[in-house]
């Protein structure tokens, strides 16, 4: 069992979580499960996600797919996100 686990900043949850729920069939589609939604006590725009991967391969194609990139930028996902591939 794989797992992929995000960390990154936003700015305002509201959009995000909005982008993010848009987002879904492109997740489904790369056989991403979301496990978990997390925000930071101390600072609420400090996401974290984790999910459940059927496939490692095709979890690391989304991650690294421009359209991800792409959907974060508009979302307001503020720095680079960290993206950790566990197995």
């Amino acid at each position: 069992m794989a797992f992929v686990l995000v960390r990154h900043k936003v700015r305002d949850y509201a959009k995000w979580k909005r982008a993010y729920d848009a987002h879904a069939p492109m997740r489904r589609k790369a056989a991403l499960r979301q496990k978990a939604l997390l925000r930071s006590v101390r600072n609420p725009k400090d996401v974290l996600i984790l999910f459940q991967a059927a496939s490692l391969s095709k979890a690391k194609a989304f991650t690294s797919s421009a359209n991800l990139r792409k959907v974060m930028k508009e979302a307001g996902v503020v720095g680079k996100p960290e993206i950790t591939h566990l197995k």
